[in-house]
């Protein structure tokens, strides 16, 4: 009996991970359909590229280009102004980073660790902004941006980060309050003010919600439409994403250069995040009171 109960016993098992087995290769087969489905939009990018602009005209439409033309990337970069426009791009995505880490920290620092009379109430009332949709200050902020005589300059894109921005500050106040109050005692009994603290302790020990603060901001200026096409009307002034538009004319789209520009102001970000993807899981995972 024990023999024939042991045999029944391997048999089960065996048919478990049999089934365990066939579930994770049809999950896995699932998943990468799912993936490949995503990447045609990508594929159908890299594609259009590569084409003449007669061939991406032709119907029935081809995923694969009868003729690579390579040229493209360095005629959408010379006839788009694309070096103009990339340093306007990096002037702004530098601004706004340095000013989201240091005014976003500062005001995360002094919610997450200096006890103040209302510290709650202002801290819920700064949360509640994030409820405002910012298609509703679009039209005050231009009156105000314009009555300031800064419509027409970077002002309107760089002053408004040195005053913080809710998700980044609740973001980083979620990180400041895992950090030990033992260390900022002890940077007060050597004598340190609040101010060395945030800058020698706090940001050092942050680094990694810090780097997830810095990918924000730098995509989201990087990526940004309307905030340039609102307040710039200079060409000069323009950023990469103004600067796409000028591949779309009023009887034609060139779509192969609008392609290639499009695919070349995306590998920055992409490159940007594989490179600190590691600080930006840690720092989310951390940030939103997970670990490991």
């Amino acid at each position: 009996m024990s023999t024939r109960a042991a045999a029944s016993d391997g048999r089960y098992f065996q048919s478990r991970k049999t089934k365990q087995r066939v579930g994770k290769t049809i999950l896995l087969l699932v998943l990468v359909g799912i993936s490949l489905l995503l990447l045609l939009p990508l594929w159908w990018m890299i594609a259009t590229s590569l084409k003449s602009l007669t061939e991406i005209m032709t119907y029935p439409p081809t995923w694969i280009p009868k003729a690579i033309h390579w040229e493209n990337y360095e005629l959408a970069w010379s006839k788009g102004h694309f070096t103009r426009y990339t340093l306007n791009t990096l002037l702004l995505a530098g601004i706004g980073v340095v000013s989201h880490i240091l005014a976003n920290t500062f005001i995360a620092y002094g919610f997450a660790k200096i006890k103040f009379p209302g510290r709650n109430f202002l801290f819920s009332l700064m949360l509640a902004t994030m409820m405002i949709p910012s298609f509703v200050t679009l039209i005050p902020q231009y009156i105000m941006f314009s009555k300031f005589h800064w419509v027409g300059t970077y002002l309107p894109l760089t002053v408004p980060g040195f005053f913080g921005a809710a998700y980044q500050i609740f973001l980083i106040r979620q990180f400041f309050m895992s950090i030990p109050n033992e260390l900022i005692e002890a940077g007060k009994i050597d004598g340190a003010s609040h101010y060395y603290i945030w800058w020698k302790i706090m940001i050092p020990l942050a680094k990694p919600a810090v780097v997830v603060i810095a990918i924000m901001t730098f995509q989201g200026a990087w990526n940004d439409f309307l905030g340039p096409l609102i307040y710039i009307n200079k060409e000069s002034m323009f950023n990469l994403q103004i600067g796409l538009q000028s591949f779309k004319g009023q009887e034609t789209t060139q779509w192969h250069y609008l392609m290639a520009g499009s695919l070349m102001a995306m590998l920055p970000v992409v490159a940007l995040f594989f490179f600190f993807q590691r600080y930006f899981i840690e720092g989310m995972n951390i940030s939103s009171g997970t670990k490991g």
